[in-house]
């Protein structure tokens, strides 16, 4: 008798995010690092200025490190996570794809290094052909 794989669970999905990631702040640590308080990290997730996702035991919403300059969230990013919505991707799936190491990008790395290293134009054409 065969057995049936049995479908991944949300919390392998989120592990492995979690792992491709790296390094991650909470709401308490994003706040304490721009210097500004809770309620303006919470405010920046509501208004998908940065992404977070729940990670770790406690499920506790964290933000992508890189997401985040020392002034706050990189501006370029919020075009991106919208046309990558658009394309119907969900917030885990998002940070995913820019988070996962590329070869074909103009600098080693993946999505979100090419964007920090300033090739947002060629990184927001790579969504939008997600998208369509």
């Amino acid at each position: 008798m065969s057995e049936t794989p049995t479908p991944q669970s949300d919390d392998t999905t989120t592990d492995d995010l979690e792992s491709l990631v790296e390094e991650w702040l909470t709401v308490p640590d994003a706040a304490e690092r721009l210097g500004v308080p809770l309620s303006r990290v919470r405010q920046l997730i509501a208004d998908r200025e940065v992404l977070a996702a729940r990670i770790g035991e406690r499920r506790a919403p964290a933000i992508p490190a890189k997401f985040l300059d020392e002034t706050g969230p990189r501006p370029e990013l919020r075009g991106t996570f919208t046309v990558l919505a658009d394309g119907g991707m969900d917030d885990d799936e998002i940070i995913r794809w820019l988070f996962t190491p590329d070869e074909t990008l103009p600098v080693e790395g993946a999505p979100i290094d090419a964007m920090r290293a300033g090739h947002k134009t060629e990184i927001r054409r790579r969504a939008q052909e997600l998208a369509f």
